[in-house]
């Protein structure tokens, strides 16, 4: 009996927990498209996801490379959907040159990730891998801003691995007893 007891005392204790649940954001260098990932890491569904992507600080100079004339270099890529309902929402194409975008997402449930491709380029004169491919630590200071439903934005910067964690709104989840 005591088991019991104390099984439905942690349950009752848990049953209505605030859940912190993470989004993990990455970029991934790859031929012939670049791409990039958002992950629900948590344990909530999360819904209407808007996410902001601003190269403009990064340390390689990074661009989006979209079209055959223009500032990038040699291949380019459009902005497509790779995984999941991704949706442009920063304009209807992705400008050959910008270092900027946004997309959303409908709903994320727990463990389920998006990703869109497109290709990025630096501009540094002298670069470690050139300008056609982008290095982990040529991302380092691009920023994401992420918007969960009507909660405030949170942001992050790339690390030197392409990767960055941003915190979601907490949830709550219930169990049945």
């Amino acid at each position: 009996m005591k088991r019991r007891t104390t099984f439905l005392a942690t349950t009752l204790l848990c049953a209505f927990q605030p859940i912190s649940a993470n989004m993990d954001i990455a970029f991934v260098e790859s031929a012939p498209k670049d791409w990039f990932s958002l992950t629900n890491a948590g344990e909530c569904v999360l819904e209407k996801i808007s996410m902001t992507v601003d190269l403009s600080s990064t340390a390689g100079k990074l661009i989006f490379d979209t079209t055959s004339a223009g500032e990038g270099v040699e291949v380019f890529q459009p902005f497509e959907t790779r995984e999941g309902n991704v949706q442009l929402t920063s304009a209807k194409t992705v400008l050959d040159g910008e270092n900027r975008l946004a997309v959303f997402v409908d709903a994320l449930a727990p463990g389920q990730s998006v990703s869109f491709t497109i290709d990025v380029d630096d501009t540094l004169p002298k670069s470690e891998l050139g300008n056609i491919r982008v290095s982990d630590s040529e991302m380092v200071g691009g920023v994401v801003s992420l918007t969960v439903g009507d909660q405030p934005d949170v942001t992050g910067a790339f690390n030197s691995q392409a990767l960055i964690t941003l915190p979601s709104p907490d949830c709550t989840i219930s169990s049945d007893i």
